[in-house]
């Protein structure tokens, strides 16, 4: 399984996780922090927002793309307006529609479609920290 530690100090890196389904809220979490990492998690856009004016920006976004009132790229845009540095990493099952929104991911983001394995997810985390910017995973 990879590892969060084996890319330096993983309990210093905050992650937020969005979902408005609370059960993968839950299992993104848990998988997370058996792994190392320190999250924090919101099941709506607006619910996120506030989370960071008050308990500050993570160093990577992780967030569904289709929520109820607001998708996740809006809420990246959002957050990344005010954060620029903070990575994304969209876990979806709607990946395509990302791509009629926007011709391309910005630097800093990657898609991981669902489902995925947790070793998939893993990866993909540890990838967007340590640098690799604009991929596509697919778990095959």
């Amino acid at each position: 399984m990879a590892t969060g530690r084996a890319s330096g100090n993983a309990a210093a890196v905050r992650i937020l996780v969005v979902d408005d389904e609370p059960s993968v809220v839950e299992f993104v979490e848990k998988v997370l922090r058996i792994d190392g990492y320190t999250t924090m998690s919101a099941t709506s856009g607006e619910a996120a927002i506030a989370l960071c004016e008050q308990r500050g920006f993570p160093a990577l976004l992780l967030t569904d793309l289709k929520m109820p009132r607001m998708d996740g790229d809006v809420l990246a845009d959002r957050l990344r307006s005010r954060e620029p540095g903070m990575k994304v990493l969209y876990l979806t099952g709607y990946a395509p529609q990302l791509f009629r929104r926007r011709r391309a991911l910005t630097d800093g983001e990657a898609v991981l479609e669902k489902p995925c394995t947790i070793d998939a997810l893993l990866a993909a985390v540890s990838l967007l920290l340590a640098g690799a910017t604009s991929t596509s995973a697919r778990d095959t």
